[in-house]
């Protein structure tokens, strides 16, 4: 049998409001909004707060287990992301002139089964007032030995000596720091508190660091 006239019209609006009724149910319940949240979050492109002059604002985003990218962000500027195609397992470091705020380099390091002489080589050369970002995707511990651990120390970092699989790191540090760096988080892994299936919730860390004066000639 087919509809003409009204009869249509009043199915078409019922066709109509059925449809809206099962979009609100399956996306605006309870459910559906975490879902958002979780991807709309992850998603976001980190604006760091303004800073005082002489100074850099910085925002870092650890990976989320195994399936959503790390982020380094500088002065409103992407400098480590998925969408830079930048990034990978392990850790993600970028090296920035700490008298200028330029960028100096952005690597990644596989540190689960990868070779873990490329970080060493990548670390040791760093030139005094050189400031390192820092942020893990995955597993950032497991090739790490006593030399890499001790490279991020003398950079100002106390997590890194206990820092182990799977564990989510963030990490601000320069080479030549007299003391311990404030701009550090390390989230353990632990089954009884894992926000993941297997890894811990992702680390968020913004703030602002002083530009060192130039080296007296």
């Amino acid at each position: 049998m087919r509809l003409t006239g009204p009869l249509r019209a009043v199915a078409v609006l019922l066709l109509v409001g059925l449809t809206w009724l099962l979009a609100n149910t399956f996306f605006g319940g309870e459910s559906g909004s975490s879902v958002r949240h979780f991807f709309g979050s992850a998603s976001k492109e980190p604006t760091p707060a303004p800073c005082p002059p002489k100074h850099l604002a910085f925002r870092l985003v650890s990976g989320a287990a195994n399936v959503i990218g790390p982020k380094i962000c500088l002065e409103d500027k992407m400098l480590v992301s998925s969408v830079k195609n930048n990034v990978g397992r392990g850790l993600n470091i970028a090296l920035v002139n700490g008298v200028t705020g330029e960028l100096l380099d952005t690597k990644n390091f596989d540190t689960w089964a990868g070779d873990i002489s490329e970080l060493l080589k990548f670390l040791r050369p760093l030139h005094e007032g050189t400031l390192v970002f820092v942020a893990s995707f995955d597993d950032a511990a497991t090739k790490l030995n006593e030399e890499s651990r001790r490279l991020f120390e003398e950079l100002g970092s106390t997590a890194v000596k206990e820092l182990a699989f799977r564990d989510s790191w963030v990490f601000v540090g320069a080479k030549g720091i007299e003391n311990k760096s404030p701009f550090e988080q390390r989230m353990k892994n632990s089954k009884s508190s894992n926000k993941y299936e297997g890894w811990p919730e992702s680390l968020e860390m913004d703030g602002c660091i002083p530009l060192r004066p130039p080296l007296e000639a």
